[in-house]
């Protein structure tokens, strides 16, 4: 194996290197530059001694077989990379804005301030996760802000990626990860579950908030099995500041179980979004931990736990979808909302773990003053949000799997396509109202959200017969 000796102004598959940027038990990142190229750059170089530090090579295979798959705005860019038996290195984009480490130093935070750092990194798990990917090493130091805001994910060397061999798993029989974020399952060597980042998700979510972590900063295997048996101080015990909504959301977030935690990163980044819409449970209430006895209960259930069950990012988003349904609730549309609310509830007979968010639009003028009260001065928005709760009580859906919300727009199929983007919608359920002249020649609403939402689109429509009803289920690109 060939170990080339890198110092500033030397150069390396093209690239010159200038200094060093970060130096872990891992790898060291250089900053680097190359003519033909403008972006800034940094090249990951794992650190090694022949014959021991076995775990950065395998790291640095595994970020090397998964740092290429992945796109968007939540991961660094790829540029190019070198594998064994020469000097191996990863060249990928440097993301300037500043990590959440730094942040994290000055804990505790405002909650709001949390709420909306907790949003973003879930957003970017959730799009990791889109890409078959699980992290498993979710801390401050390995999140990144891009100066436009949004979170970037780095450092792979401990992930698995579903459709690669997971090298980890396969090499090592102890749990991989950093000791104060990790996962109860990946204590069991379970590296399946997109729920284990929601976890150490939570356990940052509480450091923020209280300047604490959880369950310590454990040494050994043992410290490491407490938290399949110990649970932490509740949040507001340490920080009267920590709304109980915020500790709701944590505490869903550090259960034992995965089944308790948010199905997916992105219900947790809309829990996070619309504090307001939180269902509160005895967790909000808690103040303090479990006493001995509970936890001595929880011991003896772990120690005769059996295997836990393995399964694939992909399937387990599949049973976890946000399915928004657009409600019109004006005067005349019964019979559509009637129709709406069937179709959706046949939804949520085979979505048993789906999220519902029920949508609106009160139309505002595009030009002129809005006073947003009717003839007799009633709220309009709290009107539309009664009678969207009322349209949805049929459906009997628990309150922590459903939500309201009244958006306010000149354009409303603009108004629920941007609503749609911006909260992971995948599957969007709206009516469509009896076609006439005009509305085909201006495009009706629905038309519209079909030809520009970015996921699929159930189009409802009155039945035909009192027998019979239609419904025209479209794919991503659509058809009104």
């Amino acid at each position: 194996m060939v170990t080339e000796y890198l110092a500033p102004g030397s150069s390396l598959g093209g690239f010159k290197i200038d200094k060093v940027v970060y130096t872990g038990g891992m790898s060291t990142i250089w900053s680097v530059t190359r003519e033909d190229m403008t972006i800034p750059m940094v090249m990951k170089v794992p650190r090694y001694r022949n014959g021991d530090e076995s775990s950065s090579v395998v790291g640095f295979e595994v970020e090397l077989m998964i740092l290429p798959r992945l796109t968007g705005r939540h991961v660094p860019r790829f540029i190019k990379s070198a594998d064994f038996p020469n000097q191996p290195f990863i060249v990928m984009e440097d993301i300037p804005g500043g990590s959440l480490d730094e942040l994290r130093k000055k804990a505790p935070l405002p909650a709001d301030e949390v709420a909306v750092i907790g949003a973003k990194v879930a957003l970017a798990l959730h799009d990791l996760h889109r890409q078959y990917v699980l992290h498993l090493d979710v801390t401050p130091a390995n999140i990144l802000f891009r100066k436009s805001g949004e979170a970037v994910l780095i450092d792979f060397g401990l992930s698995r990626h579903d459709q690669l061999p997971d090298l980890m798993a396969e090499e090592y029989q102890l749990p991989m990860g950093t000791a104060a974020y990790i996962s109860p399952e990946q204590v069991l060597h379970v590296r399946s579950d997109p729920r284990s980042d929601i976890f150490s998700l939570g356990v940052i979510l509480y450091q923020l908030i209280t300047g604490e972590l959880p369950f310590g900063d454990p040494k050994g295997q043992a410290g490491l099995a407490m938290r399949l048996y110990h649970e932490p101080n509740p949040p507001r015990a340490l920080n009267k500041e920590c709304p109980r909504w915020l500790q709701e959301i944590i505490l869903r977030c550090l259960e034992v179980d995965p089944e308790q935690r948010y199905g997916s990163a992105a219900q947790l980044a809309f829990a996070l979004q619309n504090p307001d819409q939180v269902a509160l449970t005895s967790r909000a209430e808690r103040a303090k931990r479990a006493d001995f006895w509970t936890g001595l209960k929880r011991w003896f259930r772990y120690q005769r736990a059996g295997p836990i069950a393995t399964g694939s990012v992909s399937r387990h988003l599949d049973t976890v979808p946000i399915i928004m349904v657009a409600v019109d609730i004006q005067p005349g549309m019964e019979t559509l909302s009637d129709t709406l609310r069937q179709a959706v509830q046949r939804i949520f007979n085979t979505e048993k773990n789906a999220r519902l968010t029920c949508v609106t639009v009160r139309k505002t003028p595009l030009v002129g003053l809005d006073l947003g009260v009717d003839s007799k001065g009633r709220n309009l928005h709290v009107q539309f949000l009664v009678s969207l709760k009322h349209w949805a009580r049929p459906l009997e859906i628990p309150e922590d799997r459903i939500s309201f919300h009244v958006l306010e727009a000149p354009d409303p199929a603009a108004a629920l396509v941007a609503y749609a983007k911006s909260n992971q919608v995948e599957h969007i359920v709206i009516g469509a109202r009896s076609s006439s002249t005009l509305r085909r020649f201006l495009g009706s609403v629905s038309s519209q959200v079909v030809a520009q939402a970015p996921c699929s689109v159930t189009v409802v429509r009155v039945p035909q017969t009192d027998d019979v009803m239609r419904s025209d289920a479209t794919g991503y690109s659509g058809h009104g």
